[in-house]
């Protein structure tokens, strides 16, 4: 399946959760409890987090941009009358590439930059300032891969670049009805380690220091059970 099917049908998935709920009633049941499920789809931007600028004597490409999308699942538990602590994992992947299709390099010095799939996994802590709103912070663990292409004009080699680092964010949270929600989201991710996994026989690198930054602004909705 591709990524523009993929895209259409988180897409589609946000909408069908999302509108059915705008009519809904509360339930009476007590707001952001429980296991829930849900889809987003966002804005995607990552950059090289160095804080020295190499782009000092020609033209590199230091960022890549794209729609992020995909699923997510996590379960929120009540502390009290207005405090929500949950843990929650996500499943996503972005359109954000480069290809050296016009002559100018990019700071990878390679012929294509793709970002593909993220696995978070982590934990979120929200305050209710209504029966119907919720605000939250959130913070853990992300395993982002890149694919890569290089060539030196005559061997090309493809390979895959395996990055983890750490995630923080805030959000909004919508009750539409006793079990539809939307939310929108930024959060920011940084990665510091990676290695090389290469195809066929080739054994992957060792791990090594890295530093690349991830900025996404979402929106979701979803469903709680």
């Amino acid at each position: 399946m591709s990524k523009t099917t993929l895209l259409l049908a988180a897409a589609t998935a946000v909408s069908a959760v999302a509108l059915p709920g705008i009519a809904a009633a509360q339930d009476g049941r007590e707001p952001f409890v429980g296991p829930r499920v849900e889809a987003i789809v966002g804005y995607d931007h990552l950059r090289s987090g160095s804080s020295v600028d190499i782009d000092n004597t020609r033209d590199l490409k230091q960022s890549i941009d794209g729609v992020t999308y995909g699923v997510g699942v996590g379960y929120d538990a009540a502390l009290g009358n207005s405090v929500r602590a949950g843990v929650e994992a996500e499943l996503s992947d972005s359109t954000a590439k480069w290809d050296n299709n016009n002559g100018k390099p990019n700071v990878f010095n390679l012929g294509r930059v793709s970002a593909d799939r993220d696995i978070y996994v982590g934990g979120r802590v929200g305050f209710v300032t209504s029966p119907s709103t919720m605000v939250y912070v959130k913070g853990g663990y992300t395993n982002a891969r890149f694919g890569l292409i290089g060539t030196n004009g005559t061997v090309s080699r493809d390979q895959r670049l395996d990055t983890d680092g750490y995630r923080v964010g805030a959000g909004i949270e919508h009750q539409l009805s006793g079990n539809a929600y939307v939310k929108a989201e930024y959060r920011y991710s940084n990665y510091k380690k990676a290695e090389f996994d290469f195809n066929g026989t080739t054994p992957d690198s060792s791990r090594f220091q890295i530093d690349t930054d991830r900025h996404q602004v979402v929106v979701g909705a979803g469903l709680r059970f």
